[in-house]
């Protein structure tokens, strides 16, 4: 299985399968594919699986395209402005990422929800209670709003970040919500009243854009009632 990754803010990433090799997506997710890929939409996993991947931002349904005969391909797109981020995951390697950051993966790859440890940071992180947790082996495909910046943080390395920047991070990384300092930077410095602080060793993947910032600043030019 080959893949391809075309543009620059509405990137699409274009799968090539041999004959037999499949991958998965959430139902709705394909744009374009070549006429011998076979479709099949069930809930993977059974209810359960199901109902935790919905907890988790995913749709309830999962859709597998399958090459049928010779070598095909499918297209899947982004849900918004944003970039691809794949990642091949080893046996028992795993991915944590932001509600609905799953894109498309190998048949192997597993996907299911990831709580917080901590109440806090559930509560107050702007990411939800539940996060993805995606595990190989396979390749996986994330999608991340805005631009990305990658650290690698070192034993003990810190990262405060406005909670709505992080997509996506290694299990070894702590996270945990503090309170922005001082009271006049809590009530007007305009950043909200909590930070998420990152703690190494591991990877972290920083968005430039959170979804939800893009939808206040639309929100002015939305129609109205009226």
């Amino acid at each position: 299985m080959q893949h391809t990754i075309r543009g620059t803010v509405m990137q699409s990433v274009e799968v090539t399968l041999d004959q037999g090799e499949a991958v998965y997506t959430e139902a709705g997710g394909m744009a374009w594919m070549t006429a011998n890929i076979g479709m099949d939409t069930n809930m993977k996993g059974g209810l359960m699986g199901a109902l935790k991947r919905v907890a988790s931002g995913e749709s309830m349904f999962m859709t597998t395209y399958r090459c049928e005969s010779g070598a095909g391909f499918v297209t899947f797109t982004l849900e918004s402005p944003g970039q691809i981020v794949p990642m091949e995951l080893a046996a028992g390697q795993s991915m944590i990422c932001q509600r609905d950051a799953f894109m498309v993966a190998q048949e192997g790859v597993t996907l299911e929800m990831h709580l917080h440890k901590r109440l806090g940071a559930a509560l107050f992180g702007g990411a939800g209670l539940v996060l993805q947790k995606v595990t190989g082996p396979g390749l996986a495909l994330f999608e991340l709003v805005g631009e990305i910046v990658e650290y690698n943080l070192q034993p003990g390395q810190m990262l405060k970040v406005d909670p709505g920047h992080v997509g996506m991070m290694d299990p070894s990384v702590s996270f945990e919500i503090t309170t922005v300092p001082g009271i006049k930077n809590k009530f007007f410095g305009g950043e909200g009243m909590f930070l998420a602080t990152l703690t190494g060793p591991g990877r972290v993947w920083l968005q430039t854009m959170p979804l939800a910032n893009l939808a206040r600043k639309l929100i002015p030019y939305l129609p109205t009632g009226k």
